[in-house]
């Protein structure tokens, strides 16, 4: 150690033993309190993945209800204000207060941890919520959150705010008796979920689909409300997961139409706080074999997905293999001296479902990505052995084929062996790195970028313009060889192939040969898809996706692969110039330029905004409108929304009356005024009420089509208006006929010019009219359009340039295998529907 290493050592001991360490340093952190500090033991990280598990956290909930038999609806819905509500036909939350804890059962549950019905009371037996955590955490880390539950002819509301109850639990209105159910909606903390705050309707459309197969006879709804993305589906699945698999092998060849199903129970002995019972496992489990390359094998314990597997995984893997190649010697289809089949041979082209039901099941965490009870792990393995070898010896020829496979795979796998220590060895013997990657000199891979480049023209300017310090670049000639066609040993002699292997250093592929894949020797963590905004470099950024998703899948599930995203636009205007990535940006520049051009002030003089201030009322007022035209696309006016406010509160449910060609439209403050309504006016039926003889009688008027709305833009609405009001805006008048409420001064001296403004929606339209004057836009197509310093200023520079992660879990991966299979897979007919679908989604168009 150096003196000057010492000396700073010295000092660092001396400074932590100034720090006094006590009592007084010690804290508790009381209720909710502690989900909000640390999320992450929770719900895992709070990025988009994170978001999402909220939803599937309280819809655990409902599931539960269904797996007890109470339960066969469920409806998912995004609202225009970006919050969720998740609703079901079930029991309900239990209301009544409790008699050890003094308070609401639904409050308990709902705000302390570790309370619950799942704790062997009898309520649930085979249930996914095991730890009294999951609602709550989503209940902490949401801005609102609110409950509606329907028991006993009584429609109840509660509603918090951050885990603090905010509306104590009351009765809001009557319903049918026979209607029970509960539905859960929030809005999440934007304070814990820095990354991103949007649902992602196919991410919930995913996990919601497989909810469906899991549990045959449950119907789940699935509604985006907001009107850029607005869209509806429904699942329902009679077979469950023999549906399940064949649809993910739907853009495969298969080996054998109808798919293995395997179904046992077992029971197995359990202990429940130091009492020893028996009960029942039950595990189904069904797959099917196509001539393609990979496996994908997908775990359920209670209808929560595994995506690390666990004990259930084991057992299955552990029984194919023994089965598979107890038959092939069996039956002389493998001779004695022939080698065993591996785990990885007789997995080749399997898909795999596998689904088991559980008293007190254990997770490695509260996110429960795997499963650990070691007792299932026998239970699986001996179901799915004894099945295998009773289908096989019933259906001899498919028996043959799926061992006629796996031999091909493991001649395969030894090909593909040899063919990595050839790379290896040539990469040893050959002065290691390929000759045409430019390196860089820092050699901690948390530091250096490795950036794959379509083309020698683009890679000379990234090689020109980069930092050469944390900066490599490796250029691509052509289009690589399609991965998703080919076995790896075949994919192993594609010289592009070879370059990207030698520069990351890690190998390939899976398993423990040598040269398969170790992400401990990957050189860089960043490793950057850089290619034109084109249609050819959109195929070569999906060859390269492909080859990395299959074949260095460790890589990707870390996050080290990235896509480059070059500006799209070059936008100019007198000397200024800027870079745009996309029309939404391009549009934030414009107001940005129109609001340099002008002064807004208010009509009487009394307030002026400063260039920057403009800008921010522009950006809020871009949110504003949004929902103003939400609200507007669903029959209301907006005008007269905002004059339906009572002490400043908003309508929070709009009622559209229709009779004949007339229409009545009525706005009420909160649910409680509209169930008064709708019980003063049972005949309109809001709320399907089942309407008495007498009533049916004497309702002889004309028919009146009723249509509710409930207007969940409000709260959104409300949150900008505090906002403007602390920009000086009198938000209590937006619109008037008469006088002018703001006014633009464009201009100085005998040039200027003044535009009265008579409605806050003029604001953002005046400016952007006023933003396109004198602007020149230039679209790009590749990179090699722009020489080296654009190409880093744009593109490369750590300080300007953005970036798309790409993430593989397991939220995501049924998806991402859908889409390879379509994309680059053998069968054509899928590609073509996928074009057909999507053509008049296509935004940038490269003719």
């Amino acid at each position: 150690m150096s003196e000057s290493e010492n000396e700073s050592r010295k000092a660092e001991t001396q400074v932590g033993a100034q720090q006094e360490y006590n009592a007084g340093q010690i804290d508790k952190l009381e209720g909710l309190e502690a989900v909000r500090k640390r999320p992450g033991m929770y719900i895992g990280d709070p990025d988009e993945r994170g978001l999402h598990h909220c939803v599937f956290e309280v819809l655990d909930n409902s599931i539960d209800e269904h797996l007890a038999g109470y339960c066969d609806r469920i409806k998912i819905a995004i609202h225009v204000d970006g919050s969720v509500s998740i609703a079901d036909n079930g029991r309900g939350i239990p209301v009544d207060m409790h008699p050890k804890f003094g308070i609401p059962a639904v409050e308990l549950v709902l705000t302390n941890l570790h309370a619950g019905g799942k704790f062997g009371q009898g309520a649930y037996k085979y249930s996914g919520g095991l730890h009294g955590v999951g609602a709550k955490c989503v209940n902490a880390l949401s801005d609102w959150f609110k409950a509606e539950i329907m028991r006993n002819g009584k429609v109840h509301m509660i509603g918090f705010e951050r885990g603090k109850t905010t509306q104590p639990l009351s009765v809001i209105g009557e319903v049918d008796p026979s209607r029970t159910g509960t539905m859960i909606s929030f809005f999440p903390d934007a304070t814990i979920f820095v990354d991103t705050i949007e649902f992602k309707f196919d991410r919930l459309a995913t996990r919601l689909r497989e909810l469906a197969f899991l549990n045959p006879g449950l119907t789940i709804d699935l509604e985006d409300e907001r009107p850029e993305s607005a869209k509806k589906t429904s699942f329902f699945y009679a077979k469950g997961i023999e549906e399940f698999v064949v649809q993910l092998g739907e853009n495969k060849t298969v080996i054998h139409e109808e798919p293995v199903i395997l179904h046992g129970r077992r029971a197995i002995e359990l202990d429940y706080d130091g009492k020893k019972t028996t009960d029942d496992v039950f595990a189904d489990v069904v797959f099917q074999y196509n001539d393609s390359y990979n496996d994908q094998i997908l775990c359920f314990a209670n209808s929560i997905p595994n995506g690390d597997g666990g004990t259930h995984l084991t057992g299955f893997r552990t029984a194919l293999t023994r089965g598979i190649n107890q038959y092939a010697k069996a039956n002389k289809i493998l001779k004695d001296k022939d080698p065993a089949l591996s785990g990885d041979d007789v997995r080749e082209g399997l898909v795999c479902v596998i689904s088991i039901k559980m008293p007190n099941p254990r997770f490695s965490s509260q996110t429960k990505d795997k499963l650990v009870n070691s007792e299932i792990e026998g239970v699986v393995s001996s179901i799915v052995y004894e099945g295998i070898m009773q289908y096989f010896e019933e259906n001899p020829a498919l028996a043959r084929k799926v061992i006629e496979k796996s031999v091909n795979a493991a001649r395969a796998r030894e090909a593909a062996r040899k063919a990595r220590e050839t790379v290896r060895k040539s990469a040893l013997s050959g002065g290691g790195l390929p000759g045409k990657l430019a390196d860089c000199s820092e050699r901690d891979p948390s530091k250096s970028e490795l950036y794959i480049v379509e083309g020698d023209s683009a890679g000379g300017s990234a090689k020109q313009g980069r930092d050469r310090r944390t900066q490599a670049i490796l250029p691509l000639r052509g289009k690589l060889i399609n991965v998703e066609k080919a076995r790896l040993h075949r994919a192993l002699q594609n010289k592009e192939i070879q370059s990207m292997i030698t520069a990351i250093g890690a190998g390939i592929g899976d398993g423990e040969q040598e040269g398969s894949f170790n992400i401990d020797k990957v050189r860089y963590h960043k490793i950057v898809i850089m290619t034109d905004a084109d249609v050819d470099g959109s195929h070569i950024r999906t060859l390269l996706l492909t080859f990395f998703c299959r074949h260095m899948t460790e890589l990707v599930k870390r996050g080290y692969l990235y896509i480059a995203q070059p500006p799209l636009y070059l936008v100019s205007r007198k000397k200024r110039h800027e870079y745009v990535q996309d029309n939404e940006s391009l549009n934030r520049i414009l107001f940005d330029l129109g609001a340099g051009e002008v002064t807004l002030r208010s009509y009487d003089g009394s307030r002026s905004f400063s260039a920057e201030e403009l800008r921010d009322v522009l950006d809020t007022l871009s949110s504003l409108f949004r929902y103003s035209d939400s609200i507007e696309g669903n029959g209301g006016n907006f005008k007269n929304y905002l004059a339906a406010r009572v002490d400043g509160h908003l309508p929070e449910f709009m009622l559209r009356i229709r009779t004949g060609n007339d229409e009545q439209i009525t706005y009420f403050p909160d649910e409680a005024s509209l169930r008064s309504f709708a019980a003063g006016n049972r005949v309109l039926r809001i709320f399907d009420e089942i309407l008495t003889d007498e009533e049916i009688a004497a309702n002889t008027g004309p028919s009146r089509r009723v249509v509710l709305h409930e207007l969940h833009e409000s709260k959104a609405i409300q949150r900008i208006f505090s906002r403007l009001t602390e920009r000086g805006f009198n938000t209590d008048v937006l619109f008037s006929e008469d006088n002018p409420l703001y006014e633009l001064v464009e201009g100085e001296g005998e040039k200027q010019f003044i535009t009265p403004i008579f409605g806050v929606p003029e604001i953002l339209a005046r400016i952007l009219e006023i933003g396109r004057r004198g602007v020149q836009i230039k679209r790009f197509k590749g990179l090699g359009e722009m020489n080296a310093k654009e190409l880093f200023e744009t593109t490369m520079d750590p300080a300007k340039r953005q970036f798309m992660r790409v993430r593989l879990d397991e939220d995501n991966a049924v998806e991402a295998d859908k889409m390879f299979d379509v994309l680059m897979g053998d069968i054509v007919e899928p590609r073509k529907r996928f074009i057909e679908d999507n053509a008049l989604n296509v935004r940038n168009l490269d003719v």
